[in-house]
């Protein structure tokens, strides 16, 4: 029935909780799951900002988010290898994550999206927001909340 997980990770306590939980799962369905990175895009410029030097901090911020996402997903991959699932990285850079992810999903053929939401209450929602709740109103996929 579910075939192709999409899990989305950020390379958090939360997010490893989340791996290791869908690497299990898709081991018990014979599913393959492609783990997605949201890399947000650099901030814009303020104000007496120069030109020269915007450009340097946004290539610099371009690189780290690169690199911590190639290393959050290398780590996803060796897990996911180790337990004998199938395995495919995706990146992407986009200041919205909830459309990001439920646009992936279907962009990737996924059937099924696993993520882990902080369950900060309603109070730490207010502040904060909910990224799950977010990609559940954009996506007709199912969705398994890990907490």
């Amino acid at each position: 029935m579910f075939r192709n997980l999409l899990v989305p990770v950020d390379g958090s306590e939360i997010a490893e909780r989340a791996i290791e939980q869908a690497v299990g799962l898709a081991r018990q369905l014979g599913a393959s799951i492609t783990g997605f990175v949201v890399m947000p895009q650099p901030a814009l410029p303020t104000m007496g900002t120069h030109l020269a030097s915007y450009r340097q901090e946004a290539k610099a911020h371009e690189e780290r988010t690169e690199a911590h996402a190639r290393k959050v997903l290398a780590h996803f991959g060796e897990i996911a290898q180790a337990a004998g699932v199938g395995f495919d990285a995706q990146v992407e850079r986009n200041d919205d994550v909830a459309s990001a992810i439920a646009q992936a999903a279907t962009r990737l053929g996924c059937d099924m999206i696993v993520m882990a939401t902080h369950g900060r209450g309603a109070f730490g929602q207010l502040l904060f927001g909910s990224q799950t709740k977010r990609v559940m109103a954009q996506t007709h996929t199912p969705l398994l909340v890990l907490q």
